[in-house]
């Protein structure tokens, strides 16, 4: 996918409301699934068991946890928006986040992204985006996150 690229605080400032593009697809498998698990401490049988998963989940399989999905975003927002002209970014947090449906173990994922609003700060700016990850052929999104993060020049 083409990424949206954008120099110093004008250059970002421009694109606000304005839908900034997509990710490339990604597939969520079961190896990165128990890896989170095992990061987190997570091991609720819906997404580390297949076999229970299958026989037992109302989604007919495994599915990857909610907060795998949203810690994706690091992975995928560079591939929508780059800022140039900045010595580093960081996260701010997130002000909602949303999983409105699993994603399956196997499926694919992509994340779409808009630049809500962008503050100037001391030494930088402050920006809100709207981050969409939805799942290939699906028909509601696996997550909604409004993102904050900041830029400092």
């Amino acid at each position: 996918m083409a990424k949206t690229t954008a120099h110093g605080v004008e250059g970002v400032q421009a694109l606000v409301g304005q839908h900034l593009g997509y990710s490339d697809w990604v597939e969520v498998t079961q190896e990165r699934v128990n890896q989170f698990a095992e990061a987190t401490g997570d091991h609720q049988w819906i997404h580390v068991d297949p076999e229970r998963a299958k026989k037992e989940s109302p989604f007919g399989g495994p599915i990857a946890h909610g907060y795998l999905t949203l810690s994706m975003l690091p992975m995928l927002m560079p591939q929508i928006l780059e800022t140039t002209g900045f010595r580093m970014g960081v996260n701010y947090g997130s002000d909602k986040v949303r999983f409105p449906s699993p994603v399956p173990v196997g499926s694919r994922i992509r994340a779409g992204a808009t630049l809500d609003s962008v503050t100037p700060i001391d030494g930088g700016l402050h920006m809100v985006v709207t981050a969409t990850i939805e799942i290939e052929g699906g028909s509601k999104p696996a997550c909604v996150a409004t993102t904050v993060s900041r830029r400092y020049v």
